[in-house]
């Protein structure tokens, strides 16, 4: 059997998604729109599913490339309002090997083009470069597949006219884009039949092999070092379980190794930004046998250069709670005090410094305070847990 080919009976599910927006993009730089390209891939892997288990292709991307613009080309024809276009694509290409141009790298970059909204932007990345499904989309993001197809062709209307030839991947404000994307990706997590924290690292691990971009792999290493500690986050009961807590013999070393050499090569190319700095304290954190022997400090003088690089809101509140862990939770406590009251979770990270600093009472009821403004159910019970707790030993 051929490298890249499918066995008699089987549909390789991982390939066809790696082929996916190879083949897209494939169509796309022939000529066809976004819109019209994605359809004729959709309807040439539906043909495929069909017969590739009983005659599986030596080259499953030539035979999707050839099909798909097949469809294409059929779609085209029966447009009457399009016959203008037919006469400059109905040339159907000789049958042979997929070729070795891959314009997945542009897909990434259209899909997440700067006129689309994040939330279509996320959606449009994970259908054209992911290879999910409008339903798993829809699952994983728990909304009615009606509500995310309406949005996937909502997204792919806006870049219909955006060719791949004008999307330049070289500058750094389209790469921060792209980055944008998979960070939201891979925040949401697990939900449904779709853990999109393992496909973001899928994704990323792509773009990863095909630009040497510093902040890519920044990025990439960000997400396996908090990866690598996916399986401690929850007990048993599926309660939230707070890093310091954790049992640190659950977490993933391979990846946290993996995370930590992708993080030096990309600190050697000396030019940080905003993921390299986080996927530095990050890997702090994982070098830290115990809660106890974190180098804050450290962690600080990161938060310092991401708060320098970013001017984040959410950097400061993360750098307060560093400075109190460093120099002591009044000092934190006084780094807080310069923050927005209404900043999200900033009232979580009071309730924990006073309780530091001895102050039970005041803590307890910050904590309540912060379950009710909690961002989700996990993190509600965890913080109201914390309240009952300080309640119970007054």
């Amino acid at each position: 059997m051929q490298p890249g080919s499918v066995g008699p009976g089987i549909v390789d599910e991982q390939l066809v998604r790696t082929l996916t927006p190879q083949v897209i993009a494939v169509l796309v730089r022939r000529g066809a729109d976004f819109a019209a390209a994605e359809d004729a891939v959709q309807d040439a892997l539906i043909e495929a599913l069909r017969a590739w288990p009983q005659n599986p292709p030596r080259d499953p991307k030539a035979w999707l490339v050839t099909a798909a613009w097949r469809k294409f080309l059929d779609a085209t024809r029966a447009d009457t309002s399009r016959r203008r276009r037919e006469l400059t694509v109905d040339a159907e290409p000789p049958p042979g090997p997929g070729g070795e141009t891959d314009d997945t790298l542009q897909l990434y970059f259209l899909c997440a083009h700067p006129s689309l909204s994040p939330s279509s932007a996320v959606a449009l990345t994970l259908r054209a470069v992911g290879g999910l499904t409008t339903a798993q989309i829809a699952a994983a993001y728990l909304v009615g597949e009606a509500t995310m197809a309406q949005r996937i062709s909502r997204a792919k209307r806006t870049v219909a006219g955006v060719g791949l030839n004008t999307v330049r991947f070289g500058s750094p404000g389209n790469v921060a884009t792209v980055l944008r994307t998979l960070y939201l990706v891979f925040n949401e997590g697990y939900s449904g039949n779709v853990d999109l924290a393992a496909e973001a690292i899928r994704l990323t691990r792509q773009l990863a092999t095909g630009i040497n971009h510093p902040e890519v792999h920044g990025l990439l290493a960000l997400m396996l070092l908090h990866h690598a500690r996916r399986p401690a986050r929850t007990d048993g009961a599926g309660r939230l379980v707070p890093l310091a807590q954790q049992d640190r013999g659950r977490w993933d070393t391979g990846l946290i190794a993996e995370g930590v050499a992708i993080l030096q090569r990309a600190l050697a190319a000396d030019r940080l930004g905003e993921y390299q700095a986080q996927a530095a304290v990050a890997a702090l954190h994982a070098d830290a046998q115990t809660a106890g022997e974190t180098d804050w400090p450290q962690i600080v003088s990161w938060y310092d250069e991401l708060v320098r690089l970013t001017g984040s809101p959410v950097a400061r509140l993360n750098r307060a709670v560093a400075v109190g862990e460093a120099d002591g939770p009044r000092a934190g406590l006084a780094a807080l005090a310069e923050l927005d009251p209404a900043l999200p979770r900033r009232t979580a990270a009071l309730a924990y410094l006073h309780e530091r600093d001895g102050d039970a009472g005041t803590a307890a009821r910050l904590y309540a305070e912060a379950a009710l403004a909690a961002p989700n159910l996990a993190e509600r019970e965890h913080l109201a847990r914390q309240a009952a707790r300080l309640h119970a030993v007054r």
